[in-house]
């Protein structure tokens, strides 16, 4: 089966707000997909619909061929433990260590002997190039290493699937370029699929083989990286070029100001 995720007529609504609509996505193995979109426009609840956090009203995700929302509770625990997740702002635990950090996942669901859990949390570190980090507390390392801690938890279990919750937000030009080498290349080293979520052009680009651009729950666009930088649609040229005027618009949609005023509306 050459895709680990495949996503299939999907369609989700928080009450009656529509999020998503009709979604087909593949996300092969080995490979490192973007999802990238405008703030609101669903790409954090697909992360939650391939997780099992949500359960679409329609369609199905499919995981390493077994549909998600149809496991039970046991089912979806043992499909999680072949996960890792990338929290958007990295979500550690502030009071313990980075060490404790990184051995949690490895605590809760393995019976590894401490020798040997030791070992594969330094070497988890080693990876992201903080073993002698290893026993600060969060708070006293900088930002962009706390998201290299969080991304040493994500593969802890070596996973088949690292989804990564806008990975480069409030982050340095020089820690945003870090993280994204280390995306890719533990990617590689891992054989893992990889989900990127994101609204970075530059640093998503560079480490993408494949991207799915979402606007108001549906794919407006979908290519490589090469084919999103000169394509032709508005929606895309407006984001990856950072325009101002395009399908997005700046104000949001309703009453006019004329309206609201109680102002007649302009004849010109």
């Amino acid at each position: 089966m050459p895709n680990f995720v495949e996503i299939r007529n999907l369609s989700f609504q928080y009450g009656e707000r529509p999020i998503l609509s009709g979604l087909q996505m593949d996300f092969p193995r080995g490979k490192v997909i973007a999802v990238m979109g405008g703030s609101g426009s669903g790409k954090t609840t697909i992360l939650r619909l391939i997780g099992g956090q949500l359960r679409p009203q329609a369609g199905e995700v499919r995981v390493d061929g077994e549909v998600v929302h149809a496991l039970d509770a046991p089912g979806l625990y043992r499909l999680r433990r072949r996960m890792g997740m990338l929290f958007q702002h990295g979500a550690l635990f502030t009071d313990l260590t980075v060490f404790e950090n990184v051995a949690f996942p490895l605590r809760e669901h393995t019976d590894l002997p401490e020798t040997l859990l030791r070992d594969f949390v330094l070497l988890k570190l080693h990876a992201v190039g903080l073993r002698n980090a290893a026993y600060l507390k969060p708070g006293e390392i900088s930002g962009g290493m706390a998201r290299r801690v969080a991304l040493a938890r994500a593969i802890a279990l070596d996973p088949q699937i690292i989804m990564y919750d806008e990975p480069f937000a409030g982050l340095d030009p020089i820690s945003m370029g870090v993280t994204a080498n280390l995306i890719r290349r533990l990617n590689d080293a891992l054989g893992s699929t990889s989900i990127v979520v994101s609204h970075d052009v530059t640093e998503s680009f560079f480490i993408a083989d494949y991207v799915y651009f979402l606007s108001q729950g549906k794919i407006v666009a979908r290519g490589t990286p090469d084919e999103m930088r000169i394509s032709t649609d508005p929606y895309v040229r407006q984001f990856v070029h950072a325009e101002t005027d395009g399908p997005v618009p700046f104000h949001y949609q309703g009453r006019s100001l004329a309206d609201d005023l109680g102002l007649p509306e302009p004849t010109c």
